[in-house]
């Protein structure tokens, strides 16, 4: 699943293993495209055949899950009036026959409200140890487990990250700017994977075994026709009745090929190229790069280079 280009993190705007955050505007917050119903039917499958994989919530969060489907709808129908409908009390989306029970959503409205959009959506809420994820709809995760994750506090949760785990000053940076953050705000990441799958997890023994392999990650090791960028966008709001904050995450699936059809092809591949080589090995293992960093290179070049 595939779809047109839309970020490009890559070109050196958004710096790997940094935290990139700038204020967005509101009317922003969420990104629709022409492929929501093929994202929202690979969400349906997920919650039809693996729930407890897809969505956790601590029973405390459902005020603050509530308040954000009501957010949701209220933004949804506003911005996109063609696409999103309120009546009766049900939200229906215009070209995918989909009509959510949004007055009624039972004991977990963060589901509802998961369904109406292509964004995962994380609720982070505050403790003795710092943020938590309290709750989570994550159908599409970037080498990571919800349920590994449930729980945790922001610093344990970025812990296999390269300079963001317990006692980092990125770690320290991060829990400053979410005890004061005031406006929505968005950051971009990006990786490469050997398929288009939106549906992407990793556990913590599977990343570990990752970093270790010597073999290229890739069917041939051809990067040219397996090579996929997928690419993150972050948002973070802070609920201004919960106190919670609200983190979404809209995931862009992408042949690393199609940038070759691109018009800034050459300074895009180019800068892709050099970020490549900028990773370290600790951060390069972290992306399971170690690998393929010097093959995607050359081709990121050569693609550079062609007139």
């Amino acid at each position: 699943m595939t779809a047109a280009i839309t970020h490009t993190p890559y070109d050196g705007t958004s710096k790997p293993f940094a935290i990139g955050l700038k204020q967005a505007e509101p009317r922003d917050w969420i990104e629709l495209d022409g492929h929501l119903d093929a994202y929202l039917a690979e969400k349906d499958r997920l919650y039809e055949t693996i729930p407890g994989k897809v969505f956790v919530a601590e029973p405390e969060t459902r005020g603050a899950q509530r308040e954000v489907l009501d957010l949701l709808v209220a933004h949804l129908t506003e911005r996109f009036p063609e696409a999103y409908r309120l009546h009766g009390g049900r939200c229906t989306i215009a070209g995918t026959g989909r009509s959510i029970d949004v007055q009624n959503p039972g004991d977990n409205p963060l589901v509802a409200a998961s369904k109406l959009v292509q964004e995962d959506l994380i609720l982070m809420r505050p403790g003795e140890n710092g943020w938590r994820l309290a709750a989570g709809s994550l159908c599409f995760p970037s080498s990571w487990k919800l349920t590994e994750k449930f729980g945790l506090a922001m610093h344990d949760i970025h812990r296999p990250v390269p300079g963001f785990g317990p006692g980092t000053r990125m770690a320290e940076l991060i829990a400053r700017m979410f005890d004061k953050l005031a406006v929505l705000v968005e950051r971009f990441n990006w990786s490469i994977q050997a398929d288009a799958d939106l549906y992407h997890p990793l556990s913590m023994l599977q990343r570990v075994a990752r970093s270790s392999e010597t073999q290229s990650a890739f069917p041939g090791a051809d990067v040219s026709g397996n090579a996929f960028i997928r690419v993150e966008r972050q948002t973070l709001r802070k609920l201004p009745v919960s106190g919670d904050i609200l983190f979404t995450i809209r995931i862009y699936v992408d042949p690393l090929a199609v940038l070759a059809r691109h018009e800034d092809r050459a300074r895009l591949a180019g800068s892709f190229a050099e970020q490549l080589m900028s990773l370290d090995r600790d951060q390069l293992d972290y992306k399971g790069l170690a690998a393929d960093r010097d093959r995607l290179v050359a081709f990121l070049n050569a693609m550079a280079q062609v007139e």
